[in-house]
């Protein structure tokens, strides 16, 4: 199902506007991730599709169907919601907590439950974990089931808010690599939201760069983001002079690899002949 923001403005009571102008289209089956700093309005442009939070002017569709004429209870229980420290409820054990959404819907318990434990399977979690509570997991093992709850009503968009923010960088990886395959797997319209900007290049088919009042400083694909960013501001945002993307080919005595900045191997260039590469010390 396909996103489109037409016009959107949020502003709080407070008179803070966190979303200014906001047009954009979201296409389905692909992974769209806002990223920017903190306080540029990309959480609440992420909450306004599922309505947690409604827009002050402007309209949002889903499949040119606008939202605003949809249940918000209805349409909360058919997108998927995935969210930092993964909002579990702590007095239900891990099967109950996948199944809540189906169980709103009116699915059987059985049925609900017998699909939470399919939902375990595909992401990565151990059967014998379905009847812990919460608190005997770790923080990794919590984040898999958020996102098998956000799974759980089978929804054709899925809401990741910052989902993996709070784990340890391991961890982080392999919820990265599990959610790439997830995609792959399932096919879903996917929106998330992150401030880590190589995790956005890693998840998003379209990344979207966003500055204060949720304007964008770019969008685009992470390779053509990367070759050519818009502005000083996206070239500095993604770091194209240092760090990591800043690399230049060095010969070594088993071939030429690619270096960063600092000085740090990032990798081997298998191709050789389209390098021009340095003298090794």
């Amino acid at each position: 199902m396909a996103i489109e923001f037409r016009s959107v403005t949020k502003q709080f009571p407070d008179g803070t506007v966190a979303v200014d102008d906001f047009s954009l289209v979201l296409p389905a089956h692909k992974t769209t991730v806002f990223v920017g700093s903190s306080g540029c309005g990309k959480t609440t442009l992420l909450r306004m599709i599922n309505r947690l939070i409604e827009p002050t002017s402007g309209e949002i569709t889903i499949d040119g169907e606008p939202i605003q004429n949809r249940d918000p209870v209805r349409l909360r229980r058919g997108i998927g919601y995935v969210m930092q420290n993964a909002g579990l409820l702590p007095h239900f054990t891990v099967i109950d907590n996948v199944a809540t959404v189906p169980r709103l819907n009116g699915t059987p318990r059985a049925e609900a439950r017998r699909r939470a434990l399919e939902l375990l399977d595909i992401v990565g979690l151990d059967r014998a974990l379905a009847d812990r509570y919460p608190r005997q997991l770790s923080g990794g093992q919590q984040q898999r089931v958020g996102v098998a709850r956000g799974l759980a009503a089978d929804p054709n968009i899925l809401l990741m808010d910052e989902p993996f923010g709070a784990v340890d960088p391991i961890v982080r990886s392999e919820l990265q690599t599990e959610t790439l395959r997830l995609q792959r797997d399932l096919d879903k319209t996917v929106v998330f939201v992150t401030h880590d900007i190589d995790e956005a290049f890693l998840l998003g088919d379209q990344v979207v760069i966003l500055e204060k009042g949720a304007h964008i400083a770019q969008v685009g694909s992470p390779s053509e983001i990367i070759e050519n960013p818009a502005t000083d501001f996206v070239a500095e945002f993604i770091g194209v002079e240092r760090g990591a993307r800043a690399l230049h080919a060095k010969r070594t005595a088993r071939g030429t690899v690619l270096v960063d900045a600092a000085g740090r191997t990032q990798g081997v260039l298998v191709d050789e002949a389209a390098a021009t590469p340095e003298a090794a010390p």
